[in-house]
């Protein structure tokens, strides 16, 4: 059987200095992910830097500031990092350029190895190495794979920063990709001294206020289709400017309708707060493939949680998913 762990520790054993990214709009699994693998290669004396390609959503910042992580926002221009000045690329969570805007661009120039570490099903084949399993509940779940096998102990740190992946990607060990062996990891986790009820209140005790409004808007723009078997939520401009919200807090708002009993897709829509495409979440109970769906449209995840975006009005993308998802639903 091929180690595919291996080329990776190889190759990062080999590194002084290691440039970390993940997704736009990074969620627990992408900035746990990237925070353990920061402090993993701290233990062995690399150096990292964590480039965002999008502001980090607040209730997760803890995870950088309590471990004094090196980081900067892409939208900020990040003038303190130089890619000339890195050995290699470490990319997290995804493994495609659409969730990489920006990147591609920067990177004409460097000659160091491109690795990718994810669990999603819609790949990319430009990296040197890959680390792909998507079989595994979470990112954190393969980085903490990594280092057992590469000998690095889980200090409360790092088993902070992998369960604060795990438990984010699985809604707190609710949704159907947690399996027995995340369990044992968790436990794993917790056994390392973590503060599980500390990162419970910041996960799930710690919105916004402007979030919450956000999440009204989301709920009464609910509509039911197909015997209530589909809900579609749409968000637009002028409910991010009169919420005082941003992109950051309608994260899990596509989880909401999932809540009703007959409902086994969920489509939330999302015209952004420039003039880019529109942005779509989809999640399903149990039949629909959303990640064979959202494909067609060149988005992509996983069979139960994908996204997606496409150019036009809110209302033309919306009329053409309906249309789609009706179609999808009947066969």
């Amino acid at each position: 059987m091929i180690d595919l762990y291996r080329p990776f520790i190889d190759r990062l054993s080999n590194c002084r200095r290691v440039l970390i990214t993940t997704h736009v709009r990074p969620d627990g699994d992408a900035l746990g992910s990237s925070a353990a693998m920061s402090l993993a290669l701290r233990t062995k004396k690399i150096d990292s830097h964590v480039l965002l390609l999008s502001r980090m959503p607040d209730k997760y910042a803890f995870i950088f500031r309590d471990n004094k992580i090196q980081s900067c926002n892409l939208e900020g221009g990040c003038p303190e990092i130089s890619f000339s000045d890195f050995d290699l690329l470490l990319v997290v969570d995804t493994g495609t350029w659409s969730q990489l805007p920006g990147l591609k661009d920067r990177l004409n120039g460097f000659a160091g190895p491109r690795l990718v570490m994810d669990h999603h099903l819609t790949q990319e084949d430009w990296a040197d190495a890959k680390l792909v399993d998507s079989t595994a509940a979470a990112a954190g779940e393969i980085a903490a794979e990594l280092l057992r096998r590469w000998n690095i102990p889980f200090d409360p740190p790092i088993a902070t920063a992998l369960f604060l992946a795990l438990a984010s990607d699985t809604g707190w060990f609710q949704f159907s990709n947690t399996r027995p062996r995340t369990m044992r990891l968790a436990a794993d986790l917790m056994e390392a001294g973590i503060n599980t009820d500390y990162i419970y209140r910041l996960l799930y005790q710690n919105e916004r206020i402007q979030r919450l409004e956000l999440q009204t808007r989301a709920q009464q723009s609910l509509e039911l289709l197909k015997d209530n078997r589909m809900a579609v939520m749409t968000l637009r401009q002028n409910d991010f400017t009169q919420s005082g919200a941003d992109m950051t807090d309608t994260e899990n708002l596509i989880n909401i309708p999932l809540q009703v009993q007959s409902v086994e897709v969920a489509i939330l829509i999302v015209e952004p707060l420039d003039s880019g495409p529109i942005r779509v979440s989809l999640r399903s109970k149990n039949s629909v493939d959303v990640a064979k769906f959202a494909e067609q449209f060149g988005g992509g995840g996983h069979a139960r949680a994908a996204g997606l975006k496409l150019p036009g009005t809110v209302d033309e993308v919306r009329r053409k998913l309906i249309q789609a998802m009706l179609s999808s639903m009947s066969h």
